[in-house]
């Protein structure tokens, strides 16, 4: 029996105009370019030391 992978859902909610490259290619490796845009990504600490780059430009659930 498989176990369900945990996930947690991101979406952008500042933009990353005037802020570091290093922030706007965290957001394109999150699959966030544009402003509201969501996506469900697996919970592993990559990804939450990713999220953690850009706290400030998202909103994270789950």
């Amino acid at each position: 029996m498989s176990e369900a992978k945990k996930t947690v859902k991101v979406t952008q909610t500042g933009s990353p105009i005037g802020r570091k490259p290093g922030q706007r290619e965290t957001l394109i490796g999150l699959g966030l370019n544009k402003m509201h845009r969501t996506r469900e990504l697996e919970d592993t600490p990559a990804v939450r030391g990713m999220i953690r780059k850009v706290a400030h430009l998202v909103k994270v659930e789950g």
